[in-house]
């Protein structure tokens, strides 16, 4: 019988033993596992409505953004921190809202002081002051991700200041303070860009940044990295290949309708040739990116996300898209302007592709990222991590999301504030104080103005939205001493 025991005591520890190891092992193969790499792409103006995998009407074709969005997790309330480019910029690399860093309108905006220079000048209101460099001293993704080993890449529009080699990228190409291909070729040689080689006659800026991309991604396989390819499409000037133009002015569309927007026309159908073609450029530069990432082997480890920095152009500068039902575009408050495509791809963290409806916001890019790359997060941040809902489907904290525009914008938006909670979404206009009340499940479109029936609710999101407001700090528009006279 003792013996028996003993023999029963040696077999209870060599299985315990055998446990144990094969603990080690499974611990030591997680640990083995390289951290993912970072592809984020970043559209310059494209709007929700323009992409198939949210619009099977669309008039362009986005089979590339189509099938990473078949592949990915999909977001349909994704918003933007701006309903222009480079406030929401400064919210992806920083994690941080607009209002915060002060960083409110598009670099190169008039400010208070300029404002006499600017078709704006009649307006009731001075815009706010607000800062036009993004501050050196404020942690950036890239800097972030560089300081956990990362190789860091940045290709195309950056509008934040001079160069994104002052925040954490080692390798830029194309990216200065110009906010769109302004040189004598536009999207075509010569760009006339500081920071970005001159390519051979004819080529076309989409596919050559993404070949930028693609070979920096070779050269650093080895390595964890991140490439930050933030596209100047679809910014103006209006300008595609002739072979996508001719092939969009061939296609069968609905003739042109217009609305009306505050002082603007808005379009309401899609059928602009130039403008479908740009879309479709740019979707095939993301085309030789994602084929890229398959043929060196890394899609499985690599984080894709997709996003645009603001709402689709309706109201200015050629109309080039509509974005109805949602309300408006870019440079307003209303959905048209804020809302954006958001696609967050990586087949070895996130094995089941799917729609996510949750709220989210620009500023939860960087804290998200640096989540799933297993990265310190910074000591502050207005965004919250995504990595509990897209991984295991967990519901977000309760939150309200916030925005400050206090400008006139180019696209005759007006100064105003916002708060979403839950459905609810309310925004306070500044040059009359009025205030509009929307719930977003019931009423896409803005149209009913909820604001007498629900006055208790617009009494506390607005308490709310003040005591944000001053949290950070927000600047505030002011009286236009001489709205008539300050051009003289």
């Amino acid at each position: 019988m003792e013996t028996y025991r003993s023999l029963q005591s040696n077999h209870e520890y060599t299985f315990r033993g055998v446990l144990a190891i094969a603990a080690l092992l499974v611990l030591a193969g997680c640990m083995a596992k390289p951290p993912p790499n970072v592809v984020l792409i970043l559209a310059d103006d494209l709007g929700y409505m323009d992409v198939g995998a949210y619009n099977p009407d669309t008039f362009y074709e986005t089979p590339n953004i189509d099938r990473l969005a078949s592949e990915g997790v999909r977001f349909t309330q994704a918003y933007a921190a701006a309903p222009v480019c480079s406030p929401t910029r400064a919210s992806i690399v920083t994690g941080l809202y607009p209002a915060r860093l002060n960083t409110t309108d598009y670099f190169g905006a008039p400010q208070p002081n300029t404002v006499s220079r600017h078709w704006t000048r009649h307006k009731p209101l001075l815009p706010a002051p607000y800062v036009d460099e993004l501050p050196e001293e404020e942690l950036t993704l890239a800097e972030a991700l560089a300081a956990g080993g990362y190789r860091t890449f940045f290709a195309g529009k950056w509008h934040l200041g001079e160069s994104p080699d002052n925040h954490g990228f080692e390798v830029n190409k194309g990216g200065w303070s110009s906010g769109g291909p302004y040189g004598r070729g536009g999207y075509f040689v010569p760009y006339d860009n500081p920071r970005l080689e001159e390519g051979p006659e004819g080529e076309h800026l989409p596919g050559r940044l993404a070949r930028e991309s693609a070979a920096f991604m070779a050269a650093n396989a080895s390595q964890p990295f991140l490439v930050f390819l933030s596209f100047y499409s679809v910014h103006t000037p209006l300008m595609t290949t002739p072979e996508l133009e001719a092939k969009y002015a061939a296609k069968p569309a609905k003739p042109t309708a217009w609305g009306q927007e505050g002082e603007r026309r808005v379009r309401q159908v899609q059928n602009h040739a130039v403008y479908a073609g740009m879309v479709e450029s740019m979707d095939q530069a993301i085309g030789k990116v994602l084929g890229a990432l398959d043929s060196l082997g890394l899609a499985d480890n690599t984080i894709v996300l997709f996003a645009s920095d603001n709402g689709g152009l309706s109201t200015s500068e050629g109309h080039p898209t509509s974005n109805l039902p949602l309300r408006a575009g870019k440079g307003w408050l209303y959905e048209g302007g804020i809302r954006e495509p958001l696609i967050v791809r990586w087949p070895r963290g996130l094995r089941t592709p799917r729609v996510e409806t949750t709220p989210v916001i620009s500023t939860d890019f960087m804290p998200t990222i640096l989540d799933m790359t297993g990265q310190q997060m910074p000591a502050r941040s207005d965004g919250v991590s995504l990595w509990p809902l897209l991984s295991k489907g967990s519901a977000l904290p309760q939150r309200d999301l916030f925005w400050h525009y206090p400008h006139y914008g180019n696209q005759g938006g007006s100064p105003g504030s916002v708060i979403r909670r839950g459905p609810w979404k309310l925004i306070t206009f500044h040059e009359d104080d009025q205030v509009e009340l929307y719930n977003m499940e019931t009423d896409l479109e803005e149209m009913q103005n909820l604001v007498e029936p629900e006055h208790e609710r617009v009494a506390s999101m607005r308490m709310t939205l003040d005591a944000w407001l001053e949290s950070v700090d927000a600047q505030m528009p002011s009286p236009n001493p001489s709205p008539e006279q300050s051009d003289s």
